[in-house]
């Protein structure tokens, strides 16, 4: 493990049980990502990528072996022990947004902060702050309705941003986006990761892993290989 390794899996693996079966959507994962990196995770359907993120994401634990998060052994916490990490840590932007409809913008962009227990002025405050970052400062009262898909999706990164993260973790985050809005989304996650935000983000689109300085491929719970983009 190095100094600026952020993410450390040591022999990851995560078995699911289905009746008598036993599905390895893991088999034994051993990689590290360091601060400040760009990653794009690709590889086919049930190649264990979505898995890969939960763990990284701390939505899920790992069935054997360790997972090291900014130097905190995270494999074996608990339900409420894992929410706090993923409230100090880790942003997320999902492919469906993941807005709440109810909701204005500025008031979605606050909800972390909500669950931490920030002051109202202090949430609005921050809040108004990361969708002025993202290009949204005329949209703060208006619902996701009333919102193109490709503010919808700025809207989701503004709160993955709102607790200053230094993890962004991207699930398809172009994925119901048209070319041209996706490139837009795209180029935001680059100038955040140039700032200093660590990145990774799973695509299936070779145009779309492009853009991270680096791909990793995984195939049957396996890393198949890992490239460089060349950035």
């Amino acid at each position: 493990m190095n100094n600026d390794d952020l993410i450390v899996l040591e022999d990851v693996c995560k078995i699911y049980r289905m009746g008598q079966e036993q599905v390895h959507a893991l088999a034994g994962v051993s990689l590290s990502f360091s601060s400040g990196s760009f990653w794009a995770i690709m590889g086919a359907s049930g190649s264990g990528k979505s898995t890969m993120m939960n763990l990284i994401g701390c939505l899920d634990r790992p069935t054997s072996g360790t997972y090291r998060l900014n130097g905190n052994d995270v494999s074996k916490l608990d339900d409420d022990a894992l929410s706090e990490i993923r409230l100090q840590n880790i942003g997320f932007i999902f492919q469906s947004f993941n807005l709440i409809p109810q909701l204005t913008v500025l008031e979605n962009i606050e909800l972390p902060m909500f669950y931490q227990g920030h002051s109202p002025e202090e949430s609005q405050s921050r809040a108004s702050e990361m969708a002025e970052r993202v290009g949204l400062s005329d949209r703060l009262m208006h619902r996701p309705t009333e919102l193109s898909g490709g503010q919808q999706q700025r809207v989701a990164i503004a709160r993955s941003l709102v607790n200053d993260p230094p993890l962004i973790l991207a699930d398809e985050p172009t994925g119901n986006l048209d070319t041209a809005t996706g490139e837009q989304i795209l180029e935001l996650l680059i100038d955040l990761n140039e700032q200093g935000k660590t990145i990774i983000m799973i695509t299936h689109e070779k145009e779309v892993a492009a853009h991270a300085k680096h791909s990793l491929h995984m195939r049957d719970g396996l890393v198949e290989r890992t490239t460089a983009n060349g950035k």
